[in-house]
């Protein structure tokens, strides 16, 4: 290896522009005074140096430099995106796994190459762009960009002139650490005379690369909520689980000859009406709302929701399982809208980001819409959580409120109450004209976790008399304010002229202390029966009109049978899709994203478990939903044509 100094004009020019760059990012972006002197200094000796290998030395010398290229592109991934706290809660083995999603891409551009330079600059250059548009997007909408993104890139390309983009100090240290790397790296020109060898060798590494990624990640889920997939798996393997997430395979039973088989059973929906002009809608799904003392022995200083647990007459009621638990709400939101169910989809993925998109956006609003009501959604959080703002729309909704619209006067903790959110429905109830038809899909946020930081606007009040933990009392009177404003909407809607149906229910139980669940079940989270993980998913609901209905108490169902319920109840003719799942819940009337429970043999089962009649309507079930999330062509247009309307 021979090193040596050569300076040129050439290189002194350059240097004075990063010299430039760095000042200016000094008193425009706030890079330290010390890194605005680093920077341009580090650039001048990588620039002037001039390195020569002996070909006897690539093969040394190749290895360490793909293996440093990968940390440092690693490295500089995840600190342009987080703060020093969340890179910091990266794990050693998520890091290297970040790494070995580096070098699948090294590798790959070096099979082209055969240049060591050349493949450096090539991929890290990529890799950074790719990280630098996740960082704009992620200052647009809170969260990664996941391969999901991909296939709906020019609606994004088309509302980013909506945005002012700007670099701070983080992105600015970036790219400057990325003009100085590749000033020095660009030196260690390594190419081997036989380039089919080495071509061979680096595939070779990539498809290794792929492979372990792939073993080391079988069980680790992708994150699309604001920055966990940065900082729990990494950037890169993040991005490569969506990628993986997102082909879901077909069911074994496939086929165009299977879906219209299943069509032979229905046809366009049939007015099964009990009241004699359609109802207002309005559909309330709780943040975190569950009934904990279903779960064991848990005692408190007054009952936690007195009203609801009372609320039986025109009211069908009980619990309903969610497919999540602790997180991620929008997957409890998008089985109770299109009446889908997770346990066909990946473990881990939120449709919503990652399969929604206008051409199988079917749900209940499409249903109502082609009943001529008017769709509002209402959420009293930021538009973007969850990508919201782009799954509204493709529903369908013709009106959507987010936290601006409303009152933040006086907010419970941190949040806008549910009281607060009730008032905003009650108020577009009241400037309903007469020959409009409303469908409204609430989704609060007064409940959200965690449960353990102390307010001075929030006092407990509501708390557990022989398993006292703190965040188990903080969420105990949450709860409790959520029934208090239960009572009031229905009170007010008991004396509303038209009529009215309003469904009630949770997304998810709360994540609380899992000390808290061994006091309270004897067993904690661990060790279950499968009967008693499902109770860790149960969620209440009711169905309550303000005119006589049918009342009754549900046993067993699921978020994915709630909007079916809902139709039925408020007299709506029943699509084919919402009528094929009406009859699925004569065997099948309760599942999730674990398990189903059979009706004929009044236990819980596992998917790959399932049998007889279970088994045929578990498959006619996947087979639809199938169809009409990932089939274009062969779309049935009986059960998903027109948005489900």
């Amino acid at each position: 290896m021979k090193i040596t100094v050569n300076i040129t004009k050439k290189k002194i020019l350059f240097t004075g522009i990063v010299t430039l760059i760095s000042l200016l990012a000094h008193f425009f972006a706030g890079i330290s005074i010390f890194n605005m002197c680093l920077f341009p200094a580090l650039y001048f000796g990588a620039e002037v140096l001039e390195i020569e290998l002996k070909e006897k030395w690539n093969w040394a010398v190749i290895v360490p430099v793909f293996a440093l290229s990968s940390f440092v592109t690693t490295w500089t991934v995840q600190y342009l995106l987080l703060e020093e706290d969340l890179r910091e809660r990266i794990s050693d083995e998520k890091f290297l796994l970040n790494m070995f999603c580096c070098l699948f891409c090294y590798m790959f551009v070096q099979t082209i190459t055969n240049n060591t330079a050349r493949t450096c600059v090539i991929t890290h250059l990529i890799l950074l762009v790719f990280a630098g548009a996740n960082y704009f997007v992620y200052a647009f909408r809170g969260n990664e960009i996941t391969f999901g993104d991909i296939k709906s890139l020019s609606t994004g390309l088309s509302v980013a002139s909506n945005y002012k983009f700007s670099l701070n100090a983080q992105a600015m240290n970036a790219i400057l650490l990325t003009v100085v790397w590749l000033a020095g790296i660009k030196k260690i020109q390594i190419q081997f005379k036989k380039e089919w060898i080495v071509r061979i060798l680096s595939a070779s590494v990539a498809v290794f690369a792929f492979v372990y990624v792939g073993l080391q990640s079988v069980n680790t889920v992708t994150e699309t909520w604001e920055k966990k997939g940065t900082y729990r798996n990494g950037y890169l393997l993040n991005f490569a689980l969506s990628i993986r997430d997102s082909f879901v395979e077909k069911p074994e039973h496939y086929s165009a000859e299977a879906v219209k088989a299943i069509e032979e059973g229905y046809s366009k929906a049939e007015d099964t009406g009990n009241v004699s002009e359609k109802p207002v809608i309005i559909a309330i799904m709780d943040e975190s709302f569950a009934d904990l003392g279903a779960m064991g022995n848990l005692k408190t200083n007054q009952e936690v929701m007195p009203f609801i647990s009372s609320l039986k007459e025109n009211a069908i009621y009980g619990k309903a399982l969610a497919s999540v638990y602790g997180a991620k709400t929008p997957n409890s939101e998008w089985e109770f809208m299109t009446g889908n169910s997770m346990a066909w989809l990946p473990s881990g993925s939120v449709a919503y980001q990652q399969y929604l998109t206008e051409e199988n956006a079917y749900s209940i609003v499409g249903t109502l819409k082609g009943q001529g009501y008017t769709c509002v959604a209402m959420h009293p959080y930021y538009d973007t959580g969850w990508s919201r703002d782009a799954v509204y729309p493709l529903l369908g909704f013709d009106e959507m409120y987010f936290l601006d619209d409303f009152d933040q006067s006086n907010l419970m903790r941190k949040y806008v109450s549910d009281e607060v959110m009730f008032d905003k429905i009650i108020e577009r109830y009241e400037a309903l004209p007469e020959d409009e038809n409303l469908f409204l899909m609430g989704v609060t946020m007064q409940n959200h976790g965690g449960y353990t930081d102390s307010y001075e606007n929030f006092v407990t009040d509501v708390y557990s008399t022989n398993i006292p933990y703190a965040d188990v009392n903080q969420y105990l009177t949450l709860a409790h304010q959520t029934d208090l404003a239960v009572e009031k909407l229905v009170a007010y809607f008991e004396k509303a002229q038209r009529p009215v149906v309003i469904c009630f229910f949770g997304d998810h139980q709360p994540s609380l202390n899992s000390r808290f669940y061994r006091l309270l079940n004897g067993k904690g989270l661990s060790g279950l029966t499968l009967a008693e993980l499902e109770e860790l998913y149960e969620v209440p609901f009711f169905i309550w009109t303000n005119f006589p209905s049918e009342s009754r108490h549900v046993e067993h169902t699921s978020l994915n049978f709630l909007s079916t319920m809902l139709l039925e109840q408020a007299g709506i003719p029943l699509p084919p899709y919402h009528q094929f799942l009406s009859d699925l819940m004569e065997e099948i009337p309760a599942m999730n994203g674990r398990a189903y429970y059979s009706q004929s043999a009044g236990r819980y089962y596992h998917y790959e478990d399932a049998f007889g009649e279970d088994k045929v309507w578990l498959e006619k079930y996947q087979i639809l939903q199938y169809n009409g999330l990932f089939q274009k062509k062969e779309k049935s247009d009986l059960f998903f044509g027109g948005k489900n309307g």
